[in-house]
């Protein structure tokens, strides 16, 4: 019984990572063209993906400090800054990819571009048909690369395949079974995961459990570690379970 539950508990986790990889993709449009600006965002929104519109460098950079992008889509063009130099400060703030959007196909242009190291460089007028198709392939390609291993919010970096992890960039000693509670959180971000659920869960291939006690002990511990500068991750719902609210 212990190993059916295993399993079912493992095949679940699995399911809602590829759930969560499929809700979660956050693009940045950086374009001062309002129409195409809007016409995309509203595209690629009804794609699936989670799309936020900036017309110009200093709203790009507001968005930054908020969320976490898988891509930013930039135009080369634009009122406060140059495509090209922007990129630059970009990367400093982001680790997404980037696709050149512009009305230059200059040969020259379209070198620079990739010699910055930016994913694709597509020039106007284009299809939105194929640049969502470009779009599709390469965050899955990310995606498919990424599988939820690698956690990273600026403050907290967890490194799952590798079981790494740092705070303010000082590395944090965690268990095994410290990341298997990190893992299953950040998967259920924003929803209340139920002690039962947990302790289900957290049956390893080996038929070991984890008992309400070890459960309580290993999270007030991984609280004191990851909490140390005063972010909060774990919040308890009291007679219930707990939940994750970081990032």
């Amino acid at each position: 019984m212990k190993t059916v539950n295993a399993l079912y508990g493992i095949e679940k986790l699995r399911n809602l990572e590829q759930k969560e990889w499929e809700t979660m993709h956050r693009i940045l449009i950086i374009e001062d063209d309002f129409s195409l600006n809007n016409t995309l965002a509203y595209n690629l929104r009804t794609a699936g993906y989670t799309v936020d519109s900036a017309y110009n460098a200093k709203e790009a950079f507001k968005y930054l400090k908020q969320y976490h992008y898988i891509l930013l889509i930039l135009d080369i063009n634009i009122p406060d800054g140059n495509g090209f130099e922007l990129y630059s400060e970009l990367k400093e703030k982001s680790n997404a990819s980037i696709i050149f959007l512009t009305a230059n196909d200059l040969e020259n242009d379209i070198v620079k571009g990739f010699d910055l190291g930016a994913d694709d460089y597509i020039t106007k007028p284009f299809s939105p048909v194929v640049l969502q198709k470009k779009i599709a392939v390469l965050t899955k390609y990310i995606t498919e690369k990424q599988k939820e291993t690698i956690y990273e919010d600026g403050n907290l970096c967890i490194n799952f395949s590798q079981m790494t992890a740092t705070l303010d960039k000082v590395p944090l000693e965690l268990s095994p079974l410290e990341y298997r509670i990190l893992q299953y959180f950040i998967v259920n971000k924003k929803h209340i995961l139920k002690r039962d659920q947990l302790l289900e869960h957290l049956w390893d291939f080996s038929e070991n459990f984890v008992g309400d006690t070890s459960l309580n002990t290993a999270i007030s511990r991984l609280r004191k570690k990851i909490e140390a500068s005063g972010h909060r991750y774990i919040k308890t719902i009291y007679g219930t379970g707990y939940m994750w609210i970081g990032d």
